[in-house]
């Protein structure tokens, strides 16, 4: 397989077909109003890339690897995280779309979410300790098994977490959200 090392790019306006990507290593390279609708991420590296106002909607993302990638104002709709690359990885979102996409069984330790809609979005099995929900819709996310310890929800709305369920320990949530925690006993809280 031949792999290409690109860096130092600026992308404007592109639109990415899968063969612009697959088996490409990108340092140090912004992507800015790009679409990966077309794109199959297959063996993909990204270090220390900065993606702004990207359309990833239903793209099919398998073993990538983000290294130091920062994402902002993109749409991931229905993506799937669960087969991205889980060594030596950081990746942080602020004002993207997350609905319906799912992070199965990884480990997210530390991440930021900021001002990101989660619609219905799968943690399932997940590692968030210590990371971040700043100001997020968890509207139907599920968390199941899913390790919160230390996790940050205190500017965040509208989430369902079953505390027996998922390991919380020093878990931070605001009064307003401590509701979130206590749907599933169906009680009247005013």
């Amino acid at each position: 397989m031949n792999s290409d090392f690109i860096h130092d790019q600026k992308y404007q306006n592109k639109n990415f077909n899968e063969n612009d990507i697959k088996f490409k290593e990108f340092e140090n390279c912004t992507f800015d109003h790009c679409d990966f609708t077309q794109c199959i991420f297959l063996s993909v590296v990204f270090v220390d890339c900065t993606f702004l106002h990207c359309n990833f909607n239903d793209t099919k993302i398998n073993y990538v690897s983000l290294r130091g990638v920062e994402f902002d104002d993109c749409n991931f709709t229905n993506v799937n995280f669960a087969m991205t690359d889980q060594v030596i990885y950081y990746f942080n979102f602020t004002n993207c779309r997350l609905d319906f996409t799912k992070f199965y069984g990884l480990k997210l330790k530390k991440m930021h979410f900021t001002g990101c809609s989660l619609v219905s979005a799968d943690f399932m099995e997940s590692d968030l300790s210590e990371t971040v929900f700043d100001n997020c819709d968890l509207r139907r996310t599920v968390f199941y098994q899913t390790n919160l310890s230390k996790t940050d929800f205190t500017t965040s709305y509208n989430f369902s977490i079953d505390p027996e369920q998922n390991k919380m320990k020093r878990a931070k949530f605001s009064v307003e959200g401590l509701k979130g925690l206590l749907e599933k006993y169906d009680l009247v809280i005013s």
